[in-house]
């Protein structure tokens, strides 16, 4: 057995970081958001990141290793134990306001780089228990319609005007947070309706799985405010809209520019490792399970998270995910660096055939 699993270890490293936020707070508060944000951008600065690939043996050994699986299933349990700890923690009524609003950004880290994340990568498993963890940690952002969205829309759709989660030449980050919520969320319902008539099921039924997350997430919000009281099932509503913000702003970066070809007026092009930008810096790919290596999740997203591979000709970011993060928060900043990149990139013998 390969040791290689090891290094994604360092997920309990951001766990750990993230609890320290919500048991000392005070002067630890924001460590959370310094660490993922501050340090780690700046770190893959210095950083330029393996293009290496594995061989064919070493990927089917990798794939049948169940360390990579335990180390994504075990955020599930460690995601309830944040977010039960967080509840009582903004309980009290003694902690000061900027505390609180330093542990709902703690929590809503964890909902977005941890819990939805990895959500993403047990979604796309064919296993029940695997899917359910799925929804276990996207309930825990409120954003469950995720699971139909993304695997039955998004993948279909991706790089072109029908997809919501696909940035748009020129759209900045806070209108794109509009309307690939808002979007998305209309979407889901309508694969949703689609599929229920295909089938020829009611739509009010348990059938109807957008009907049940509805029912669970109010659900979820009822107890959390029966539990506990009004205040916080509000900082839950907060910290869950963090980490829905955080996967739309990885959603904005992974395709921000980017079409694909319509054939004959008719049909879209085949889904090409050139429609996702990509980022090799090693931080930002052990912290998010390699999604960034994002081209060959969508060339074929029942892959792994281990066995992900780099495209020579898929375009390139130019520092890691958390970093790109940030500086999508800022347009003109952004708009400047990835225009050029987006320019350099169609240049290019690739580029020109295929982008």
């Amino acid at each position: 057995m390969s040791l290689r699993f090891f290094k994604y270890s360092s997920v309990y490293l951001s766990i750990g970081i993230i609890m320290t936020s919500l048991v000392f707070g005070g002067k630890f508060i924001f460590i959370a958001p310094l660490y993922v944000f501050g340090l780690i951008p700046l770190m893959e600065l210095f950083f330029k990141g393996s293009t290496w690939n594995m061989e064919k043996a070493e990927e089917e050994m990798a794939k049948k290793d169940w360390t990579y699986d335990f180390i994504v299933w075990s955020v599930v349990p460690l995601q309830f134990t944040l977010m039960f700890y967080f509840l009582n923690r903004v309980d009290d009524g003694t902690l000061p306001i900027w505390v609180k609003l330093g542990m709902i950004f703690a929590f809503g880290m964890a909902c977005g780089v941890l819990g939805i994340n990895v959500a993403h990568e047990l979604g796309h498993r064919n296993t029940w228990y695997e899917q359910l963890m799925s929804k276990m940690l996207l309930a825990t952002s409120l954003y469950l319609h995720f699971f139909i969205e993304h695997n039955r829309g998004h993948h279909k759709n991706v790089s072109t005007d029908e997809d919501p989660a696909s940035s748009r030449y020129g759209e900045n980050i806070y209108a794109f947070f509009v309307r690939s919520v808002r979007d998305s969320w209309l979407s889901a319902w309508h694969i949703e309706g689609e599929w229920l008539k295909k089938a020829n099921q009611s739509f009010w039924s348990y059938h109807n799985e957008m009907l049940i997350y509805q029912i669970i997430q109010i659900g979820m919000l009822a107890t959390i405010c029966y539990v506990w009281n009004w205040k916080v099932m509000l900082c839950f509503i907060a910290s869950a809209t963090i980490g829905f913000l955080l996967l739309e702003t990885v959603n904005y970066i992974e395709h921000y520019g980017l079409r694909r070809k319509k054939v004959d007026g008719a049909y879209y092009e085949k889904v090409l490792p050139i429609h996702s930008w990509n980022s090799n810096h090693p931080i930002g790919r052990i912290m998010l399970f390699e999604l960034t290596r994002h081209s060959d999740h969508h060339y074929l997203p029942s892959r792994k998270y281990q066995v992900l591979r780099h495209f020579d000709h898929s375009p390139q970011m130019p520092t890691g995910y958390p970093g790109m993060m940030v500086l999508s928060l800022f347009p003109p900043l952004w708009f400047k660096v990835m225009h050029q990149q987006i320019a350099k990139y169609r240049a290019t013998a690739e580029g020109v055939d295929l982008a």
